[in-house]
């Protein structure tokens, strides 16, 4: 059982930026592929990034690439989101999300895990 907790959402004017914090409880957050999604009011949830058990493999979504970074620390049970460069279209609810998966994978039925959610809200 893995518990996710996510921090850093907030108001931010266009162009500005943010990070976001998913905290893991439990021992075993190194085994786990974790990935960020977001979900807009009236739309599906959209996978934004995932980053493998090491690290050593990142994937993002065309929309956020060259904007938004993930990174994880093993060592302290940890995900990141950097935002940069936001936009009004950026607002939404972002969650974390956990799959027991060797690498990762871009379906969100395929994560097992996932935290309460953070709101994001760009201001233009």
């Amino acid at each position: 059982q893995v518990q996710l907790v996510e921090s850093g959402g907030g108001l931010v004017q266009a162009g500005g930026s943010l990070r976001l914090s998913c905290a893991a409880s439990g021992r075993t957050f190194s085994t786990y592929v974790m990935a960020w999604f977001r979900q807009a009011l009236g739309k599906e949830r959209e996978l934004l990034a995932a980053i493998s058990r090491s690290a050593g493999v990142t994937y993002y979504a065309d929309s956020v690439k060259g904007r938004f970074t993930i990174s994880r620390d093993n060592a302290k049970s940890t995900v990141y989101l950097q935002m940069n460069s936001l936009k009004p279209e950026d607002t939404a609810v972002y969650y974390c999300a956990a799959a027991n998966r060797l690498a990762p994978v871009q379906v969100a039925s395929y994560y097992d895990y996932w935290g309460q959610g953070t709101q994001v809200t760009v201001s233009s």
